[in-house]
């Protein structure tokens, strides 16, 4: 179960319109995969894929910031509808406030998905801050939402499902997730 770690007020959570995250060590396990020839392989998790489709479904935006640069990730952000991928972002920060201008919200109006140091600068920046699992001691400690599940192995399907659970809508959501797969 997810653990939240303060009193976050619902006005909060019911006024996100985007979720951030990162994706090496949040969206797969950390491990980067290079085969002989040189070229970089991932794994990612269906039911996190699943859950961006929820997210998407009821509104919010997606954002990826990495500070790696891979052929892989973006072809598994179009794949997803991701609404903003930034790559080779060595300043997480600056790349959080160019998602902010380049989708007009406010970094209190964005949840940031985190896992290690690197996510700290535009981790402190946002309005609600989940760290995954296996998240760096520091990430943790900053978190509102600390979840059970490690990052590539479902963390992000569950942060959505919770964020989406405290603004009563998660019914609402899974019923118009799935007309639309009937369509």
């Amino acid at each position: 179960m997810p653990f939240w770690k303060k009193d976050v007020p619902l006005s909060l959570i019911k006024n996100l319109k985007a979720i951030a995250m990162d994706v090496d060590g949040v969206l797969t396990d950390g491990g980067i995969i290079w085969d002989s020839a040189g070229r970089e392989s991932k794994i990612f998790n269906a039911q996190d894929g699943l859950g961006i489709s929820l997210a998407k479904t009821a509104g919010l935006h997606i954002i990826w910031i990495t500070g790696r640069e891979s052929s892989v990730v973006e072809k598994r952000a179009k794949e997803l509808g991701v609404d903003l991928l930034i790559q080779g972002a060595r300043g997480k920060s600056k790349a959080l406030r160019q998602a902010c201008e380049t989708l007009a919200l406010s970094p209190e109006e964005i949840a940031y998905i985190a896992d290690d140091l690197n996510d700290f600068p535009a981790f402190s920046l946002v309005g609600l801050k989940i760290a995954v699992g296996n998240a760096a001691k520091e990430i943790k400690e900053s978190a509102d939402l600390l979840l059970e599940k490690e990052g590539g192995k479902g963390a992000v399907r569950e942060a959505i499902e919770e964020i989406l659970r405290k603004r009563g809508k998660y019914e609402e959501i899974i019923k118009l997730f799935l007309e639309k797969l009937e369509e």
